[in-house]
C-alpha cells in the first residue's frame, strides 16, 4: 500500500542557536529516506518568510490578470542562459499554463508594483537551496562541501511564476508527467493544489499547506548518486473552474559541468555505473527540444534514461 502523504521535514534545528545535532540528524535521516523512497519531501521552518511567499503568489496573480500585450513587456535578462520573460505554452503542448521565467541578478521583470518581492524571494530560495544541498551532501555520505564545490556557480538558477488555467470538462492536464533535469527544485503553491507525485505506479497528491515548500530531487542528483536518490515523476492536474498559481525555483548546475555517477556509488563499492557521463548543457538542450520540437511518439521524448547504460 502506497503512503498517501509526502513526508514533511522541520528545518528549524538548522536555524536555531546552539548545537541541536540530534534534531539535525533526525531531519537529515527523514530527508535521506524521502529522497530514496519518493524523490519528494516538504519542508517547514525553512527560512523563507511566510508573508513573503503569500505576497509573491498575490503578485503573480496580479501579473497574470494583465492583458497579454502588457505581460509581453516583461523582458528577458541579458545574461540569462535560457529564454526568459513571459511566455505561454504553445497550442500543440499538452501543458496548459502560462509563466514568467526569471533569472538573477535582477529577477524583477514583472510589470507590476512591488517587483522587489521577486528579488527577495529569489534570494531566500537560493539560501534554502544551499542549505538543502548541504543536507543532501551529508545524507549521501559525500566529503564535506563536495556538492557546494562541485556546484558553486549560481548563475544558472532560475525561478518561474506559473498560472495554470482552469480545467474543462474534457481536459484537466496542467503539466504533463515528467522529472526535473536539474539538482533540486523548490515549489510553493496556492490552495488550489494539483501537484501529484508518482510512487510505485500510483499518484499521490501533494496537498497544499501554509508556509510549506515542496522539494524534489532532480536528474543530476539521481545520476551522481547512481540511483540511490531518485528523481521522481510528477505532474499537475488542473481543477475545473479554478486557476492555480505557484512558484518553482530551480537550483541548477552550470552548463559546462560534467555529470556522471560518483565513484562513491560505483567502483568504490563494486557497483557498475548506471549512466554514461554528459555535459549538463547538452542534456538541457535535449530537454528543450522536447518542447520546441515535440516528438510524434511519447517514447521518443528525452529523459535521463537517454544516458542510461544497458545491462543486457
Amino acid at each position: 500500500m502506497v503512503s498517501s502523504v509526502i513526508p514533511t521535514v522541520d528545518l528549524s534545528p538548522f536555524f536555531r542557536d546552539g548545537d541541536h545535532q540530534g534534531d539535525k540528524n533526525k531531519a537529515m535521516e527523514a530527508i535521506g529516506q524521502a529522497c530514496s523512497e519518493y524523490g519528494f519531501f516538504q519542508i517547514v521552518n525553512h527560512g523563507v518568510p511566510h508573508d513573503l511567499m503569500s505576497q509573491a503568489l498575490h503578485l503573480s496573480k496580479t501579473f497574470f490578470e494583465y492583458p497579454d500585450e502588457e505581460k509581453l513587456k516583461s523582458s528577458p535578462g541579458s545574461e540569462a542562459p535560457l529564454p526568459a520573460g513571459y511566455s505561454r505554452q504553445p497550442k500543440h503542448s499538452q501543458d496548459k499554463n502560462e509563466y514568467l521565467l526569471l533569472f538573477p541578478p535582477s529577477p524583477t521583470s514583472m510589470c507590476t508594483p512591488k517587483t522587489h518581492l521577486n528579488s527577495e524571494i529569489f534570494s531566500h530560495l537560493t539560501r534554502t537551496g544551499m542549505l538543502v544541498e548541504s543536507i543532501l551532501n551529508e545524507c549521501l555520505g559525500l566529503p564535506p562541501n563536495f556538492l557546494k564545490e562541485y556546484n558553486h556557480d549560481r548563475s544558472w538558477d532560475f525561478m518561474t511564476a506559473l498560472h495554470y488555467f482552469p480545467a474543462t470538462k474534457i481536459e484537466n492536464n496542467g503539466l504533463s508527467e515528467r522529472e526535473d533535469g536539474n539538482l533540486i527544485t523548490f515549489v510553493f503553491q496556492d490552495e488550489a493544489g494539483g501537484l501529484e507525485v508518482c510512487k510505485n505506479g500510483e499518484w499521490i497528491p501533494v496537498t497544499p499547506a501554509e508556509a510549506t515548500i515542496v522539494v524534489n530531487v532532480g536528474d543530476v542528483i539521481q545520476v551522481l548518486s547512481n540511483n540511490k536518490f531518485k528523481s521522481a515523476t510528477h505532474r499537475v492536474v488542473r481543477t475545473e473552474g479554478r486557476s492555480r498559481y505557484s512558484y518553482a525555483f530551480f537550483y541548477n548546475l552550470q552548463g559546462d559541468k560534467w555529470v556522471e555517477p560518483l565513484s562513491q556509488f560505483t567502483k568504490d563499492i563494486g557497483q557498475p555505473p548506471k549512466y554514461r557521463g554528459f555535459l549538463y548543457e547538452e542534456y538541457q538542450q535535449l530537454r528543450m527540444r522536447n518542447k520546441t520540437h515535440p516528438p510524434s511518439r511519447p517514447e521518443d521524448v528525452v529523459h535521463i534514461t537517454h544516458y542510461a547504460i544497458s545491462t543486457t
